[in-house]
């Protein structure tokens, strides 16, 4: 069983190994830029307070593949590791449980170094109902 599907059908939770987390494999990320640049111009957008969230059915393939763009506008190198381990963290913990092949890009807005992780993964969590929901309908 793939990583994807080890996510998904146990509702976000990787339970493979003692003391393991649930991790993001190189199969779970967006990682060429061409990719992004997809999800950019042909996907669609869920805007919430803190974070503006780009997403886009493919084709083919597995399940969710996510993407985080952290700007230089929210602040130095040490402030954007933090925003991206933060968001990173409330995707995992908010891993959805459908295999929906799509692609997610998360861009956040500077308002999200001043929230709670709570808040964050508030907003993390009805994004993916969001997506679910739309592309749900596409699928069918």
């Amino acid at each position: 069983m793939n990583d994807v599907a080890a996510l998904a059908t146990n509702a976000g939770v990787n339970l493979s190994g003692p003391g393991k987390r649930a991790r993001f494999t190189d199969s779970m990320r967006l990682l060429r830029h061409s990719d992004f640049e997809r999800v950019y111009k042909k996907g669609r957008r869920h805007f919430a307070a803190h974070i503006t969230v780009f997403y886009l059915l493919r084709e083919r393939g597995d399940g969710w593949r996510v993407g985080f763009t952290v700007s230089k506008v929210l602040g130095g190198a040490v402030e954007r590791n933090r925003v991206k381990r933060r968001l990173r963290e409330a995707v995992r913990l908010h891993w959805p449980g459908v295999c929906i092949p799509a692609d997610v890009v998360v861009n956040p807005k500077k308002s999200v170094l001043k929230i709670e992780f709570a808040e964050l993964e508030n907003e993390i969590n009805s994004a993916f109902a969001v997506m679910q929901k739309s592309l749900g309908r596409r699928t069918t």
